[in-house]
């Protein structure tokens, strides 16, 4: 992930000022395979790369992108607004799925637990359904933006045309009647969104596997008042796998 390697953080939705100008044109950056960007700068001002005020050029404090090929530098680019989409799906999906586990709506509740778990948990029609989807929507990603590697110059080429992330879907019409300034925001907002969900969905998943209890422990507990009794048994203990299994035991007395 480019929003990873590269450390480029960011803390503001508004897109500067070079880049609403780059966002005017209707063509895509040109890109040439074998041609190099400089550094990170260079291919911010190119417009392929988004950087975001207070960091407006990017951080890249491990020189990722120092003469990097431009052909490269697009792949990250798109890599980084595809994890970042599928980090937001997954975020939305564990905090969802935690709060309905258990229920007769998710697999007639024989899905339980941690939402690490629930994958391993659903039945296998669901496992072929999820296969083949994910399976048809990859086919028309790489159609769409990867040259085929039977005529390409090397492996791992995208479309000199592609613009990173643009795969023509919008089925909520977000960016129907915008203006390009308009559009351009949009653009930022979703990939700032991304790079804040692929930090929180690292955080989720290893908080579950270090203390084995939900993200948002303890709604039921709590109302029942059985919060206290938890706090009093793991109190003054560094057993993080005692603690978890008080909370079992208490939510178990609902």
């Amino acid at each position: 992930m480019a929003a990873v390697c590269s450390l480029r953080i960011v803390c503001a939705t508004r897109a500067p000022k070079v880049k609403a100008a780059a966002a005017e044109s209707d063509a895509p950056p040109p890109l040439k395979a074998g041609a190099n960007y400089k550094n990170l700068k260079a291919a911010v001002d190119a417009g392929l790369i988004s950087g975001c005020a207070p960091f407006s050029t990017g951080i890249d404090a491990f020189g990722f992108f120092n003469d990097i090929d431009q052909a490269e530098a697009q792949r990250y680019a798109d890599s980084e607004i595809t994890h970042g989409r599928v980090a937001m799906l997954a975020s939305l999906g564990f905090l969802v799925g935690e709060q309905v586990e258990g229920s007769s709506f998710l697999f007639d509740a024989d899905v339980t637990g941690p939402a690490i778990n629930h994958f391993q948990q659903v039945p296998s029609p669901f496992w072929a359904i999820l296969g083949a989807t994910i399976l048809f929507n990859e086919t028309n990603r790489v159609n769409m933006a990867w040259q085929s590697p039977f005529e390409a110059e090397r492996l791992f080429l995208q479309k000199d045309s592609h613009i990173p992330g643009d795969y023509g879907w919008d089925p909520l019409g977000f960016g129907k009647d915008k203006s390009k300034q308009g559009l351009a925001s949009l653009k930022m907002k979703e990939l700032n969104n991304g790079r804040l969900a692929m930090i929180a969905i690292a955080a989720f998943v290893g908080q579950e596997l270090a203390t084995g209890i939900n993200i948002i422990p303890g709604d039921d507990a709590l109302k029942a008042g059985q919060l206290a009794a938890v706090e009093a048994k793991c109190a003054g203990t560094i057993d993080e796998a005692a603690c978890s299994k008080a909370f079992d035991a208490a939510i178990a007395l609902l």
